[in-house]
């Protein structure tokens, strides 16, 4: 499918950079634009509107035409105490993309379409997928089986072909992308863009800890624990994290209510990753990862071409 207009022309790769919950922020949505991804954050990850709307100030000022454009995560769940605020000031500024997550709310994605923004929601399966296109968004990101954070656990193989059966508007990949040439592989089972978390927290700009983006170099797939028992939805945790907090990963207490009001504390010591941690090897700067995506991309091409 054709990418909307705001995409013409701007993009170097078909990749969006996802909103790590505490992990993003302006230098690492920056590099990335400027290198020709689309770069996003969560509003979460500053404390109140008012921060929120200074990191918007930071990433404008860093952009410039030729930049691709930002994006900002907002959560559509009753515990965001935030969201009417966060969303007002979204407005104000005209974010290019805001990406909504658990809750596609018409309200929502009317008031980003009334100055001419893109909304983009995430799901893990079809009935969800059903929900955003009737809330008329623009984009959904089918989060599959391996995704960091909040993952679903189904094939990309399965759930693309399903969204696109009943959805004629943008469709991103998520789960387990590292590599460029897993951007191609995506772009091949019919995704228009690839969602690519984990591989960015492992970066120079990212705001994750040293020790979170070692663990991350050091991990392999068998180290994610898929699980609900820390913030009370599925999610994809790195395994040593929950030893280093104390924590049996095989004997989790059940935790079954989701309050986006304490989840930093959740997450601040028990870091979530997705299962392509395997390709990590090393934290560069988000410029040099994104050339290294950008060859590895150009290169998968060339190799398709050849099957």
């Amino acid at each position: 499918m054709p990418l909307p207009s705001v995409f013409e022309g701007r993009l170097r790769l078909p990749a969006i950079v996802s909103p790590m919950f505490l992990a993003s922020g302006p230098a690492l949505v920056t590099a990335c634009c400027r290198a020709g991804l689309v770069g996003t954050f969560p509003a979460l990850n500053q404390r109140t509107t008012e921060r929120y709307e200074a990191w918007l100030d930071e990433i404008e000022a860093g952009l410039d035409g030729t930049s691709a454009p930002y994006g900002v995560n907002l959560i559509v769940h009753p515990s965001n105490r935030r969201l009417e605020a966060d969303l007002a000031t979204t407005v104000k500024r005209k974010v290019p993309l805001v990406i909504t997550s658990l809750g596609a709310v018409k309200d929502v994605v009317d008031a980003v379409h009334s100055y001419g923004g893109l909304v983009f929601h995430d799901v893990i399966n079809r009935r969800h997928a059903e929900k955003a296109a009737e809330a008329g968004v623009d984009g959904i990101i089918a989060v599959c089986a391996g995704a960091g954070g909040h993952g679903g656990t189904l094939s990309p193989f399965a759930l693309v072909p399903e969204i696109r059966s009943f959805f004629s508007g943008t469709i991103v990949l998520a789960g387990a992308i590292s590599t460029g040439a897993q951007i191609a592989a995506a772009r091949l089972i019919g995704a228009d863009l690839a969602y690519m978390g984990t591989r960015f927290i492992a970066t120079a700009e990212s705001l994750a800890p040293q020790g979170f983006k070692e663990m991350i170099v050091g991990a392999r797939a068998s180290d994610i624990v898929y699980t609900s028992a820390i913030s009370g939805v599925n999610a994809n945790f790195l395994r040593p994290s929950i030893v280093a907090a104390g924590l049996d990963p095989e004997n989790l207490a059940p935790h079954t209510k989701l309050d986006m009001n304490g989840e930093a504390k959740v997450w601040k010591d028990i870091w979530s990753a997705g299962q392509g941690v395997g390709s990590v090897a090393d934290i560069p700067s988000a410029a040099d990862l994104c050339a290294r995506l950008t060859d590895e991309f150009t290169a998968a091409k060339v190799a398709a071409a050849t099957l």
